[in-house]
């Protein structure tokens, strides 16, 4: 059984071939992706829908999580932590890389705490520094 169709077994999710293939995306990419980064790194018979329905389930089982990017847009990568249904608790910050574009976690860095004013209740926070990379460094 691949890594792909345990995790899919462990999240209590059906096993398809098109959610193997987007979870193997994930697993192999080591950085987030967008929904166009998933679409075309599948075969063409996985057709848009089923991509944003699949990111979709995975993000509400707690599998992906979203990670803001600075042109407005969406990309999802894999949970770490053991995040329950529709609970992801993701105080981590987020990198961007002007050089190769590529968006990583930086689970070991914290997003500091921040006070809110009363009345306010903090949904999830997202941080995200840019910069290059030190792949790109090298």
């Amino acid at each position: 059984m691949s890594s792909a169709a345990k995790t899919l077994k462990n999240f209590n999710l059906r096993h398809t071939n098109g959610r193997e293939e987007v979870l193997d995306l994930f697993l192999n990419a080591g950085h987030a992706l967008a929904h166009n980064d998933v679409e075309n790194g599948l075969s063409p018979d996985h057709d848009r829908v089923t991509i944003y329905r699949t990111l979709r389930t995975f993000l509400d089982k707690g599998l992906l999580h979203k990670v803001l990017d600075d042109e407005g847009g969406t990309k999802y990568a894999l949970c770490r932590e053991n995040c329950a249904d529709g609970h992801h608790h993701h105080d981590h910050v987020h990198f961007k890389c002007e050089a190769c574009g590529q968006t990583t976690c930086l689970d070991k860095v914290s997003i500091p705490s921040i006070a809110l004013p009363e009345g306010y209740n903090r949904k999830e926070m997202n941080l995200l520094i840019q910069g290059v990379c030190l792949a790109c460094n090298k």
